[in-house]
């Protein structure tokens, strides 16, 4: 691949990249009565929810954080989870959902994944507004290393794009990587510590589940720098960034090797 000439055919259509994500966000929430207050409503409904079931049961006393914390704890893998979750499946579907699009005006057809991820992105920002209030109604107290936290999700962006062009490419051909990836998605929920302690499943010796699991490591680090307040953890962050740049060059690659054929199957 020319990353040159592929990068200035980028340029060229950023403002057809624009457009499609405005339109991405307008389509989510067409039906909506509330329309975007949801990106702040959903998540702020699941921390109530999630806090008032497992709180008591899961939350430490004393430990790293204490409860009174805990909404902080589940928000902070609650809000990454469901970017990677929804942004990894609209960006599975990007290129068969616009089949007809595809099939009569040329478009560099990867602009439909990015313009997917980078609108469940925009939302995932947006949400990240319930964080920072609840964040300061529960009194966290701020670090300098909050600015850290930008690292995780600028890694977990790469990561998501990464996968979204590979679901993209596999799910033209096999339409029932849409069910597998739904399955896969649930086991990597319950594998990324978002309601419970780590602590927990490492007493258990099964410990190994965090150190394979990269969506686990951005969150992590996310809440190292804002609810403890601490350093990351640099092994956490060269293993997921590691990840995440494979992950984009093996999905450009096969996007780019196998795109001529989606008029076929699309």
């Amino acid at each position: 691949m020319n990353i040159k000439r592929h990068l200035n055919n980028f340029l060229r259509y950023k403002y057809l990249l624009f457009e499609l994500v405005k339109k991405n966000i307008k389509l989510k929430y067409r039906r909506s009565y509330l329309g975007l207050i949801w990106t702040l409503l959903e998540p702020l409904l699941t921390m109530i929810v999630l806090t008032f079931v497992f709180g008591s049961m899961l939350g430490s006393k004393g430990g790293v954080y204490g409860p009174e914390l805990y909404p902080v704890y589940i928000l902070c893998g609650r809000l990454l989870y469901s970017f990677f979750s929804s942004a990894s499946k609209a960006g599975l579907k990007a290129v068969s959902g616009n089949a007809a699009m595809i099939k009569k005006v040329y478009v560099p057809k990867y602009i439909y994944v990015v313009a997917a991820i980078i609108s469940n992105f925009v939302t995932f920002v947006i949400s990240l507004v319930v964080l920072v209030g609840v964040a300061a109604v529960l009194r966290v107290e701020p670090t300098w290393h909050i600015v850290e936290g930008l690292i995780p999700l600028v890694i977990l962006f790469v990561m998501t794009l990464g996968i979204g062009l590979i679901l993209a490419t596999l799910n033209v051909f096999f339409r029932d990587i849409e069910y597998i990836w739904s399955v896969l998605t649930m086991l990597i929920m319950y594998a990324s510590a978002i309601f419970y302690t780590t602590e927990r499943v490492i007493n258990t010796g099964n410990g190994w589940v965090f150190n394979v699991n990269p969506i686990y490591m951005c969150i992590a680090n996310f809440r190292n720098a804002v609810l403890y307040g601490t350093a990351m953890n640099v092994d956490y962050c060269i293993h997921s960034a590691i990840f995440a740049v494979l992950s984009v060059i093996i999905g450009s690659v096969l996007f780019y090797k196998e795109q001529d054929k989606f008029i076929l199957y699309v």
